[in-house]
């Protein structure tokens, strides 16, 4: 039966500490196993990451391409035929309804529907850009198309003003 005062490690599951510095005798006696003179034998002897003794570093040797700009939207871009395949409960399509659904996976600032693929259902869709083809296709299927106003876009026409 096992109890918490016979559990013990499985042979060789635990090591003796290595004591350094603790004399000649110890076998890591009076360098502590860091040899006799140099950088890496000093106190706080080490190079930074990435130091590769003098030589151009591997990270300052390969060139350097592009940016993520911090400003940066993600559009969540839908067609026509992805929308057709949502289930039947589905009346409202929005960026909030989509994620709930997991019709969309990932964090997305904008909801883009194009036209490719064609339309039966009579839906309601809340986007920010709907191009003009699937805007036709959707209204003739009994569908209705709501803009909404693209996030930052307002900042940007103030600043442009000025």
């Amino acid at each position: 039966m096992l109890k918490l005062n016979t559990i013990k490690a499985q042979p060789g599951a635990t090591h003796k500490r290595k004591r350094l510095g603790r004399g000649s005798g110890s076998g890591h006696g009076p360098t502590a196993g860091k040899g006799d003179k140099g950088q890496l034998a000093r106190s706080g002897g080490s190079v930074r990451p990435g130091f590769e003794g003098g030589q151009m570093p591997l990270y300052r040797r390969i060139p350097k391409r592009g940016f993520k700009s911090i400003n940066r939207r993600s559009n969540a871009v839908l067609n026509l035929a992805d929308l057709e395949k949502l289930p039947a409960s589905f009346k409202e399509v929005s960026l909030e309804t989509l994620s709930a659904a997991r019709a969309i996976k990932g964090r997305y600032d904008r909801l883009t529907i194009l036209a490719t693929g064609e339309i039966t259902k009579a839906l309601t869709i809340k986007a920010h850009r709907v191009s003009t083809s699937a805007q036709e296709k959707i209204k003739k299927a009994g569908g209705s198309v709501e803009l909404l106003p693209i996030p930052g876009e307002a900042k940007q026409s103030k600043a442009a003003q000025k």
